[in-house]
């Protein structure tokens, strides 16, 4: 009983350094939109030159994961946790010594490295400490809602900066504030005790580890899968990275009031993750995202034509001159949030857990590919229509991601019982 106890208390500190570090990385990655808002204004970039800002972290995620991800659990699953905050540590410390949009693409670039490292990492360790897949799924939404927690936290601290200001450049400040607290993970890490499974160690023993990452693409239910996480995500950033430049120029709210509204997305998200850690030890998972891609169908086709009518003469500054659909819009990341983590933990407890470091990796490369192609097609339509028709174009991906969800989940039904691969 005592060794149990122990166990638990053991797991629940390591749950608890895997949720800090993960909400650290939430507030660097899904700066990309306020970031992209302020070097149009501070370095006089164009929308479609500032929307490469998402290839910079996310193919960084996608190629580090492709190329390391098997080898991980040799390496160490806290030294790769180590390693990654060290290094967004030192580059949040450089970004407000040198300014500049190139300073900015390498921080978003060692930010991708880095995030790749710990999220590999980060996906293994929670299966290590989750004994079913119940738990799993559970753990699998408290971890993501509390990311997006980070996400919502992110979006006010940089407001903050933001704020009041005249200097165009003392937003950077920010990031002394990140580094500073980036520090303070970094050393919760060291003090934690954290062994991993000694059969991923042992899996690195054969010559063919590189190509079970291929070769997990065989299963079709891994396939699909991956292309669900792709087209999901290419949502995800798509709107959530151009909503504060939607806020700006569409809406016409002043800049700090353009990204500290955009906090109302990262809140539904959260919101959605939490809430659906809860439904989904209720009901399967497949009824609930069917349910979620036609609400947020809805919300787009309900407020778009609303916000096409507002012509407001001068910017707004003042809260209560914020027009409703400002709030309503972002309200859509509470319907697209439970998709993400469900999918995630549904192909992951059909694998073995040694699989899931090689697992995660497919998951990384598909989410930082579709988080890249959202961002660049969202910021050509949005630099050379306008920002309306830049979220109309979501309701297609919107459309083939149900499409997909629904073979997905065929083809996992005879898979829901650990396989051998």
């Amino acid at each position: 009983m005592q060794a149990e106890l122990q166990n638990m208390t053991h797991s629940g500190r390591i749950m608890f350094c895997l949720i800090t570090t993960y909400v650290i990385f939430a507030m660097l990655l899904n700066s990309v939109g306020t970031v992209i808002l302020q070097v149009i204004s501070s370095f006089d970039v164009s929308k479609s030159g500032a929307s490469v800002l998402e290839g910079f972290k996310d193919i960084p995620i996608a190629l580090v994961s492709f190329l390391f991800a098997s080898y991980l659990p040799k390496f160490g699953y806290k030294n790769s946790l180590l390693l990654g905050t060290l290094i967004v540590t030192l580059t949040c410390a450089l970004m407000p010594l040198l300014p500049s949009f190139l300073m900015t693409k390498l921080l978003f670039l060692t930010v991708g490295i880095s995030f790749a490292l710990v999220k590999v990492s980060t996906y293994s360790l929670l299966g290590q400490i989750s004994a079913t897949a119940k738990i799993h799924a559970a753990n699998m939404n408290l971890l993501e809602g509390c990311f997006m927690l980070g996400v919502l936290c992110g979006y006010w601290l940089f407001g903050l900066f933001i704020e009041g200001i005249a200097q165009p450049l003392a937003w950077l400040s920010v990031y002394w504030v990140l580094a500073a607290l980036s520090l303070a993970n970094l050393l919760l890490l060291v003090t934690t005790p954290i062994v991993q499974d000694k059969q991923s160690e042992a899996t690195l023993d054969s010559k063919n580890n590189f190509s079970k990452m291929l070769k997990l693409l065989a299963l079709p239910f891994v396939l699909t899968f991956v292309v669900a996480a792709f087209f999901y995500v290419l949502i995800e950033q798509g709107v959530g990275s151009w909503l504060p430049t939607f806020n700006n120029q569409v809406l016409h709210l002043s800049p700090s009031m353009s990204v500290q509204i955009t906090s109302i997305f990262a809140a539904g998200l959260a919101l959605g993750r939490l809430s659906a850690g809860l439904i989904l030890r209720r009901i399967h998972w497949y009824p609930l995202l069917m349910v979620c891609i036609a609400s947020m169908d809805i919300l787009l086709v309900l407020i778009l034509p609303a916000v096409a009518t507002l012509t407001p003469e001068t910017k707004i500054t003042q809260w209560h001159q914020v027009p409703i659909a400002a709030f309503i819009l972002p309200m859509i990341g509470m319907f697209m949030s439970p998709i993400y983590p469900a999918i995630n933990s549904a192909v992951l407890s059909a694998l073995p857990r040694h699989r899931h470091a090689t697992m995660t990796g497919l998951i990384v490369i598909s989410s930082a590919l579709g988080g890249t192609l959202g961002s660049l097609v969202t910021g050509f339509i949005f630099d050379y229509f306008d920002g309306q028709s830049a979220f109309y174009f979501m309701l297609l991906p919107m459309t083939v991601l149900a499409l997909i969800l629904t073979g997905f989940k065929r083809l996992l039904i005879p898979n829901e019982t650990v396989l051998s691969v």
